[in-house]
């Protein structure tokens, strides 16, 4: 796990942390109300696949570079966010 984080770097941990910010921004905006909650559970989706795909030894991220990394921090950000709502109905 320390390896991954060396290989991210801040530059990187910071636009997975914009991106998840953006992807709940919009979330609320879309569905209205609970603004916060949202943004949070963006961020903490965008940051979370990522290091959950490194620990499970997925190799894709560090072959695919930056952009894998970014696609892989939107796709968690949308999960985490799909799954908030559906528990909220």
């Amino acid at each position: 796990m320390e390896a991954f984080l060396d290989v991210l770097g801040a530059v990187s941990l910071t636009l997975l942390v914009l991106i998840g910010l953006l992807s709940g921004w919009i979330a609320s905006v879309i569905a209205g109300g609970h603004r916060v909650r949202y943004i949070v559970l963006g961020v903490v989706g965008a940051v979370a696949l990522p290091f959950l795909l490194a620990a499970l030894g997925v190799g894709i991220l560090a072959a695919g570079g930056l952009i894998a990394i970014l696609i892989a921090a939107l796709i968690g950000a949308v999960i985490v966010l799909a799954l908030a709502r559906m528990l909220e109905r």
